[in-house]
């Protein structure tokens, strides 16, 4: 089977075509990161206007570089939620108007779902699968008994870890979009301060508005002092207290569920801090399979809604 998956969820505007949700034929994907830079943060407005003049451009790319028309599509899947209205509105038109002319199924894909199968282009899932989804919107526990079987054990009760991670960068002196930066200075330095972070262990929640308001007040009360701190070393102890909420959670749900294989999905994926503590950690539990997606796969792109799309349709769900 050879889908076609669109996305425009936030600020990419992606096509990829994948046969049997494994082979992936071509994968475009026009980012606008550079253009949002300079408002610190997606503009939704900006975002779908952006949409609007590329989705074409990114569609005909997508069946060119795959050396296909339309007729060689069996099932078109794209992103209907959750996300930027607007955004997903020109993604959404635009496969089913593609699908409609063409003739071809069109299916509706959970973002969110797409980010987890991201996983299984390069490994297939072992079930049960224990799935942590970590993005800037984004921050849950998923368990997966089967495929397309999705049970949120628990999400964030406020921030999302990756908009955790750009409001810190921020405070921090770092620009939008603060992630990689303050990863990468938090490998400079290290987890010297104490910050506070939700560790309730009773359930699978999470929470990350207390650490960074505790990172503001921290540097506040530094410059009423007039007390220099190493920039480096918070960003070591911010990144050390959030991965390790995030671990010791998803262990510990991968222990009470019985999981064989702990997944980590989402842009924040990327995070170098998070994947060594996680691999650490599962090195630790005997016959446990941990993956993660390639890079190129953490951040938003149409590939994760192909295979997606495509489990979707052969379980009929």
């Amino acid at each position: 089977m050879i889908v076609l998956g669109v996305e425009t969820s936030c600020d990419e505007t992606a096509v990829a075509i994948v046969r049997d949700g494994k082979e992936v034929i071509s994968s475009i994907v026009y980012s606008q990161i550079d253009i949002h830079k300079e408002f610190g943060g997606v503009v939704p407005e900006v975002a779908s206007r952006k949409h609007i003049q590329k989705i074409t451009v990114v569609f005909e790319e997508a069946l060119k570089k795959a050396n296909m028309t339309a007729k060689d599509i069996d099932l078109v899947a794209v992103t209907t939620h959750p996300g930027l209205i607007g955004s997903l509105l020109v993604g959404i038109n635009a496969a089913y108007a593609f699908a409609l002319a063409n003739n071809i199924k069109c299916v509706a894909v959970n973002h969110l779902t797409g980010h987890i199968y991201a996983n299984y282009i390069e490994s297939d899932f072992d079930f049960p699968v224990m799935a942590l989804v970590v993005s800037g919107g984004h921050t849950e526990l998923v368990l997966m008994k089967e495929h397309y079987s999705f049970e949120i054990l628990g999400q964030t009760l406020d921030d999302a870890i990756g908009e955790a991670y750009d409001k810190v960068g921020r405070v921090m002196g770092f620009k939008y979009p603060a992630g990689k930066p303050v990863d990468d200075a938090a490998h400079l330095g290290k987890p010297v301060y104490k910050l506070p972070v939700y560790e309730n262990m009773d359930d699978y929640n999470f929470s990350f508005s207390g650490i960074k308001s505790g990172v503001l007040n921290f540097i506040n009360k530094c410059n009423m002092k007039n007390e220099k701190y190493d920039v480096n070393d918070l960003a070591a102890s911010f990144q050390d207290s959030v991965t390790s909420v995030l671990v010791n959670k998803t262990i510990k749900a991968c222990k009470d569920y019985h999981a064989k294989h702990i997944i980590v999905a989402g842009g924040v994926a990327a995070n170098r801090g998070l994947r060594e503590k996680m691999t650490d950690a599962v090195s630790k539990i005997d016959g446990v399979k941990l993956t993660f997606p390639s890079f190129k796969y953490c951040t938003d792109n149409a590939v994760m809604i192909a295979v997606s799309g495509y489990f979707k349709e052969i379980t009929n769900k």
